[in-house]
């Protein structure tokens, strides 16, 4: 069964000169809206600061002392998100194209106005408020994001004074891991978030000695252990951050493996984040395309060997396969994206 959408709450105000009038529209709506009124353009005003802000505001427009468009200007300027509706006799129809033209008043309503016609005319002016305040949600969450993107890609720029391939790094697996996630088919939403991970996924290095990172050939068990806590530390740097994406957990569990044999908790499968696991493909093709402190790059080739060599047994087989087809295609070109 359909369910009709509930306006009770919302506050709609009625302004006429006539208590008759606004007592008729109160009977009419009751129950439907949440209903005030105001007798003149100046009471409109005082109930504005003491009740508002409305949703909608329907006025007459031959008031005296304020006329409607005049409220309604004022209620402009003041309430600019509250959707302004006029009443009319036919005699001042052209005034009231000439209004709705001008871009003051989103409809007008002739008199006497049935109650079908008014109800859906206030209907259509919520549906109107709803939608321009959650395009301005939008718009303050767009921001939102992007400021933390800038946040994030300034620890970057930290890092990249200490290790400029450390930096790099995670830029490139940035636009790898957003690559995979296209191809995977993940929502917009989601890959902005991995994105911003993948961004500072390797940002706890920050701890881990310089000579210990470049170093040329095997490290050493105590020196892999300082490697294998970088997870912890970049995870703990950013466990304060307030978002709705697991960036946090994102970064802790970027090491771990479908076996189980990764690091820092040992996860299985499932146990992983599907963005962890896209960043850890990502973060194998980024590091066989690219040239290292200790060695140059090894190729296309034997970035999709050891790719198909460890997808499902440590890594995560969706992402291996979209990994490997953008190799194959050449839209991952090590340093460079098409």
């Amino acid at each position: 069964m359909h369910n009709e959408t509930d306006y009770s709450n919302e506050r709609i105000l009625f302004v006429d000169d006539e208590p008759n009038v606004l007592e008729s529209f109160r009977r009419a709506l009751r129950g439907r809206f949440s209903i005030f009124t105001a007798l003149g353009g100046s009471a409109a005003l005082e109930v504005f600061k003491s009740d508002g802000p409305f949703a909608v505001v329907v006025s007459d427009y031959k008031m005296p002392v304020m006329n409607g468009i005049e409220l309604l200007s004022k209620v402009r300027r003041a309430y600019p998100d509250s959707i302004r509706m006029i009443l009319t006799g036919y005699a001042d129809l052209e005034m009231a194209i000439q209004a709705v033209n001008q871009g003051d008043i989103f409809r007008f309503l002739t008199k006497p106005c049935d109650s079908a016609d008014l109800i859906n005319a206030v209907k259509a002016g919520i549906e109107q408020f709803r939608m321009t305040n959650a395009a301005r949600e939008l718009v303050g969450v767009r921001r939102i994001k992007d400021g933390l993107e800038g946040t994030l890609r300034a620890f970057t720029r930290l890092v990249e004074f200490r290790d400029p391939y450390t930096a790099g790094h995670m830029d490139r697996v940035a636009e790898i891991s957003a690559l995979i996630a296209t191809r995977l088919g993940l929502d917009s939403d989601k890959i902005q978030g991995l994105h911003l991970a993948a961004l500072v996924h390797d940002i706890g290095k920050v701890a881990v000695p310089a000579g210990i990172l470049n170093k040329p050939g095997s490290l050493s068990e105590a020196e892999f252990s300082i490697i294998k806590a970088h997870p912890l530390v970049g995870a703990e740097i950013f466990q304060t951050l307030e978002t709705d994406w697991p960036i946090t957990t994102i970064i802790e569990q970027h090491h771990e493996r479908m076996d189980g044999s990764g690091y820092p908790h040992g996860l299985y499968e499932d146990e992983i984040l599907q963005e962890s696991k896209i960043i850890a493909v990502a973060d194998i093709i980024d590091a066989v395309l690219t040239n290292r402190p200790y060695r140059p790059t090894l190729g296309k080739e034997e970035a999709m060997k050891i790719l198909e060599n460890e997808k499902g047994r440590l890594l995560d087989s969706a992402s291996v396969d979209a990994g490997i087809g953008l190799i194959r295609e050449g839209l991952i070109l090590g340093d460079t994206f098409t």
